[in-house]
């Protein structure tokens, strides 16, 4: 299985007076990581909604290992677990300048379409799309 690398740096507003990156932005360097790797697919928000559907975060896993601290650059390295249902299914793991890993976490995301009503199959213009980045990924 092959992660999509999104290197990232940690800025002074996302730190507290210790210099440690306030746990609530990881949640959004996953965001960042996942849209990056996702784009390149037609499949960030944007475009999922540009195809007439929408996304939705339903669950989200987030596991703290060490603190990142301002200006480390990080490296968020992204993929994607295939699934059996109309689902995206992001893992993530966010790498301190060491090599060592800072966080773990993942994301499912259910596919509705513009009133929100729950697709329980992938429209075919949304399963390509998600078998490319698939196959990029070697999942």
């Amino acid at each position: 299985m092959i992660c999509h690398e999104t290197p990232i740096r940690v800025r002074f507003n996302e730190v507290d007076q210790y210099h440690v990156a306030w746990h609530g932005h990881y949640v959004s360097w996953m965001e960042v990581g996942r849209n990056d790797l996702a784009g390149r697919f037609g499949l960030n928000a944007e475009q999922i909604g540009e195809a007439g559907y929408l996304a939705p975060v339903v669950a989200l896993e987030l596991k703290y290992k060490r603190p990142a601290r301002f200006d480390e650059e990080l490296r968020i390295l992204t993929t994607v677990r295939r699934t059996e249902t109309a689902t995206l299914e992001f893992l993530c793991d966010i790498i301190g300048p060491d090599g060592t890993s800072c966080a773990t976490g993942r994301t499912v995301h259910v596919l509705t379409d513009k009133n929100a009503t729950l697709q329980y199959t992938l429209p075919p213009v949304i399963a390509e799309r998600i078998e490319k980045m698939l196959s990029y990924l070697e999942v």
